[in-house]
């Protein structure tokens, strides 16, 4: 009966493994060096970094086993709150680390991939990104992308969602739509998150700070 439950509901043993905080293996550190997600000027050292391991249900409705990287003082913060996302049963795409893209922001856009820290300046600015302190979170990018105050989408697949509103039918791109009073949303306000989806000018739907 319990082999039956698990395979309703998209579960296997092997994906059962503890969700939690860590700090930064050897491995990591260095892939991280490599990739250049992290370098020597970054803002935040990176004994201040954890790494973490999160359920998440996939578009398919299978449940997979994510990992990001964020400051330690949001860390246990996240973990609850991908756990909320997890019992509500809001759809992520994929959940790796940007140093799988090189630290390039645009590929990891590009495989809609959700992702935490990166060590790189703001959209457009020469300032540190709060993603270099490891205090914001981009879920599904390109179903909830960045639109410019002239309101350019950079990537052509996430044309289709410049309208923000869910659809009639419930396919996970749609259920991914990040909207103002969605559940998810809400989940991250309730502590304490901004969104950028309340942004005046420039939007960034994708994109939640501590």
């Amino acid at each position: 009966m319990i082999k039956i439950l698990l395979l309703t509901f998209g579960i296997t043993s092997a994906l059962f493994s503890e969700t939690g905080v860590n700090k930064l293996s050897d491995n990591i550190q260095q892939t991280m060096k490599k990739a250049g997600s992290w370098k020597n000027t970054c803002p935040v050292p990176l004994k201040d970094l954890r790494y973490l391991k999160l359920k998440y249900l996939d578009f398919e409705g299978q449940t997979r086993e994510g990992e990001m990287i964020v400051h330690k003082a949001v860390a246990d913060e996240v973990v609850t709150i991908f756990n909320e996302l997890y019992s509500i049963g809001y759809p992520i795409y994929k959940m790796k680390l940007v140093s799988a893209y090189k630290a390039n922001d645009w590929q990891s856009i590009e495989a809609d991939n959700t992702s935490a820290f990166n060590c790189r300046n703001a959209t457009g600015s020469k300032k540190w990104s709060k993603h270099s302190y490891g205090k914001a979170i981009d879920i599904n990018p390109i179903e909830n992308p960045y639109i410019s105050r002239k309101g350019r989408i950079s990537h052509k697949a996430s044309l289709k969602y410049r309208k923000r509103e869910h659809r009639l039918d419930i396919h996970p791109d749609n259920r991914a739509l990040i909207l103002k009073h969605d559940k998810a949303t809400q989940i991250f306000k309730k502590y304490g998150w901004k969104w950028g989806g309340d942004w005046s000018g420039v939007k960034d739907y994708q994109h939640f700070s501590k």
